[in-house]
């Protein structure tokens, strides 16, 4: 099993599809709906979509925020109870890098009563079979891979790339910083981070992204209709977080990025899925009949479209 970083996203995502596929959740209700409280200082108009989509104007939290915060579920969800947005919430995506677990995963513990990992694995990866997990599980510890990363950027190398962030950026990806050396303690795999923490291996990330195909069969969970719903594209941005990142615009769908013109997810524009830090990714493409999954413990640099993602999508679609 591999920590999958933001590839949890998309499993976290799925979730709460699931709950609007039920009828337990509708995705343009306002959050304060379900959450009383995120309606304080201007988001009482904040949707769930607007969540689902990054555009909740939340993608890091303003004051400093240590891991051992982080792993805290209350402090957290309630610190992003009480914060202001940093843009209007619904004009543009800015990728809510940790925060966006916290978010989606505080709907889904207040529709159902259960932490999103709890909820995954009742109504989701046990039904189903799925060998994924939000966090790890003590008696899974042994199973799990090390993660490998590059040597870190030295302080100088850093503080350059920082003097040119902006600080809504700033906060979203380093408001706790976190790589293979966190990700690989005990205290990061206990916690239950439904942005960054999935442990799985790749046939479980591939069978989870193939819910999104919406394939015919007894244990489906979403019907047409609704992967239809969670592709539908919130609009065309240059991500106020990923910046220089990615200079070409993206569009996310309700949970997932969109492949577009940059046939990030290969050629057809309306596959999508979800990367993670380092190199792993899912993927559905519905027309195709396909999905994707791809797990590793030596991490690359990026945090999207790493190389070996490219290669191993385009030699998927060769075999068509």
């Amino acid at each position: 099993m591999v920590n999958v970083w933001s590839t949890t996203k998309g499993v976290t995502a799925l979730c709460a599809h699931v709950l609007v596929e039920r009828g337990l959740l509708e995705l343009d209700a306002p959050v304060a709906a379900y959450w009383p409280e995120f309606g304080a200082a201007g988001k009482e108009s904040v949707l769930v979509r607007h969540l689902l989509s990054h555009r909740a104007g939340l993608a890091g939290l303003r004051q400093p925020h240590t891991l051992e915060q982080l792993y805290d579920w209350e402090l957290t969800t309630s610190r992003l109870a009480a914060m202001a947005p940093w843009w209007e919430p619904g004009t543009v995506s800015g990728y809510h890098v940790l925060t966006y677990g916290y978010l989606v995963g505080e709907v889904i513990r207040r529709v159902t009563g259960l932490m999103p990992g709890e909820f995954l694995r009742r109504e989701v990866t046990g039904p189903l079979g799925v060998d994924f997990t939000i966090g790890l599980p003590e008696q899974d510890a042994g199973r799990a891979a090390e993660l490998v990363h590059q040597a870190a950027p030295s302080d100088s190398e850093q503080g350059t790339v920082f003097a040119q962030m902006a600080p809504v950026a700033i906060a979203a990806l380093v408001n706790p910083a976190a790589g293979a050396a966190e990700a690989n303690t005990a205290a990061w795999r206990a916690a239950e981070i439904p942005a960054a923490n999935g442990h799985g291996t790749a046939r479980a990330v591939a069978a989870l992204y193939d819910v999104f195909t919406g394939r015919p069969g007894p244990d489906r969970l979403l019907s047409p209709e609704a992967v239809e719903r969670a592709r539908e594209g919130q609009g065309a941005c240059h991500d106020l977080v990923l910046g220089s990142a990615f200079p070409h615009e993206t569009e996310l769908g309700l949970g997932l990025w969109l492949s577009g013109a940059n046939h990030s997810y290969g050629p057809n524009p309306r596959a999508f899925g979800h990367d993670g830090y380092g190199g792993s990714f899912g993927m559905a493409d519905p027309e195709a009949g396909v999905s994707i999954g791809y797990v590793m413990n030596r991490m690359g640099p990026n945090i999207a479209d790493d190389p070996r993602k490219r290669a191993l999508i385009a030699a998927v679609y060769d075999a068509l």
